[in-house]
């Protein structure tokens, strides 16, 4: 099997930049030797999908960690611990980070990563004779699998960075001055990805056994929607939702919301992807769960936590919501006493603990997976999606109800409840509704990944001149950064400096 990839080329160039070795002939780097079977080609899958969870070099994986502290410190929602003190970590989180930030350049590494060993499973597992497989449809499922994650990470690096290099192979030469490439224009990468989810979309619609986990058809039309809906094209992303919520998947809300992140309940009706913690992977560790219960320190508590009250205090106490996303205070078993860490002002995340293990601060063991998209996105996207192409229709108010029902506990399965108590105020605008619905995604998927993809998408806020995630944070008094009048430099993190020092073909984003 081969060893150099594509991180060679875009995420690790520092290991091949002093290129002093002259070696003759020039060889080639093949990887027909290894592909050869059905078991060669399950593992290359593995192989991607591991790249989701878990780092080669034992750093916080993508889905468990790194893209949370760009989208999560890098929103009005969360900021670094009191505790941390990695100075890229809190530029995060008082918007000063610089191109040269070691967590966006890390993020950037892990992406391509998980690219070029997509890029290898598509190329080499093509090239396996079917003779070799158990069944004729097992090829092509596992192609497509490979080519949703690899649309999944290039969807990520398009909306944190616009523009990126589109790599498609799997790099065949040593030669560094060939595997310097320039970057393709975002649509250019927007047309990737929702071909390689078009193709996704004829997976399977679910699976059994110990392929519970790996990605579906349902999977692949939900993603292609997140696209569309991005890209504001609604009319493309209506039939992609209706596909989800026709009933085809048996998709669901899970009716307890507490029960969305327990482990009992993972894989469950409401996960339509999730990237799985817990299974024994090596360096697989879902860093979002905070790992030193120990000391019950409030001082030095090692979690992310809210970036102000304001977050805690959007939830009403009737709302369920608050309890399983924030703590305020934890019992320790050691002393049999509860340590409370404070109340509003100091609520600390409790989304992502799994309080199934024991003792508590033995969170390297959790086995809450990462959700990164669940049928709750897909009925507020529907909602977001009917007002816009036709303003707060029936419909439109029923997606975003069902969520709200399930929210404050009255919801009662198959989207059906009784008590209407909760459900959003009837005869808004359209204007109105489209706020009600970002205020919706807000609550409902704190540490999720979404909260800096929602500000950035929604654009320019013509009533102040502002993009919405300026003014996001402007609110924050400890996003000192968040000012600077500087073209997209707050809709688009930089291309890591690195990159851009050992490929001159690479340019910076604009403000940068």
């Amino acid at each position: 099997m081969k060893k150099i990839s594509i991180i060679i080329l875009l995420g690790g160039f520092a290991l091949v930049s002093c290129n002093k070795l002259d070696e003759n002939p020039v060889s080639s780097i093949s990887a027909n030797q290894f592909y050869k079977t059905q078991a060669d080609a399950v593992s290359a899958v593995t192989a991607v999908y591991s790249t989701l969870d878990s780092d080669p070099a034992a750093d916080f994986p993508i889905y468990g960690r790194n893209l949370n502290l760009l989208t999560g410190n890098g929103s009005d929602d969360q900021i670094y611990s009191p505790s941390n003190t990695n100075p890229d970590v809190r530029a995060l989180g008082t918007a000063t980070y610089v191109p040269s930030n070691d967590r966006v350049h890390k993020s950037w590494i892990q992406h391509y990563y998980g690219i070029d060993r997509a890029n290898i499973a598509v190329d080499n597992i093509s090239a396996i004779p079917l003779s070799q497989f158990s069944d004729t449809t097992v090829r092509i499922r596992l192609v497509r699998e490979a080519k949703f994650i690899r649309a999944l990470l290039y969807f990520n690096l398009v909306r944190l960075h616009g523009a990126v290099p589109l790599v498609l192979h799997d790099a065949t030469t040593v030669d560094v001055n060939q595997l310097l490439i320039s970057k393709t224009p975002a649509d250019g990468i927007y047309q990737q990805i929702i071909s390689d989810l078009t193709d996704a979309t004829n997976l399977p619609n679910s699976y059994s056994g110990a392929n519970i986990g790996r990605v579906t058809s349902g999977a692949a039309h939900a993603l292609l929607a997140k696209v569309y809906v991005t890209r504001k094209n609604w009319s493309a992303a209506l039939p992609e939702l209706q596909k989800v919520t026709s009933g085809a998947y048996n998709y669901d809300l899970i009716q307890t919301f507490s029960q969305v992140f327990n482990p009992t309940y993972k894989n469950g009706v409401e996960h339509i992807f999730s990237v799985q913690y817990g299974t024994g992977g090596s360096n697989s560790i879902n860093w979002l769960s905070p790992t030193n219960f120990s000391s019950f320190n409030p001082g030095i508590y090692p979690g992310d936590i809210p970036a102000d009250s304001t977050l805690y205090q959007l939830f009403d106490p009737s709302d369920t919501r608050r309890s399983v996303t924030f703590f305020t205070q934890l019992y320790n078993a050691t002393t049999g006493q509860n340590v409370i860490f404070g109340s509003a002002t100091s609520a600390r995340f409790a989304k992502f603990i799994d309080f199934t293990v024991s003792p508590l601060n033995n969170q390297a063991a959790s086995r809450v997976n990462f959700p990164v998209i669940r049928y709750a996105d897909v009925l507020l996207l529907n909602a977001e999606v009917l007002n816009e192409l036709n303003g707060p229709i029936a419909s439109a108010y029923n997606s975003i109800n069902l969520v709200r029902a399930r929210a404050h506990g009255v919801y009662t399965g198959g989207g059906n409840y009784t008590n209407h108590t909760y459900d959003l105020t009837p005869g808004l605008s359209q204007s109105d509704f489209r706020e009600a619905v970002f205020l919706e995604r807000r609550k409902e998927f704190i540490q999720e990944s979404n909260r800096w993809f929602d500000l950035v998408r929604r654009g320019v806020n013509t009533s102040t001149g502002n993009s919405y995630l300026i003014d996001a944070l402007k609110k924050l008094p400890g996003k000192t950064g968040a000012f600077l009048p500087t073209a997209n430099r707050d809709t688009l993190f930089p291309i890591p400096q690195t990159e851009i020092s050992l490929n001159p073909k690479l340019t910076q984003n604009p403000g940068w």
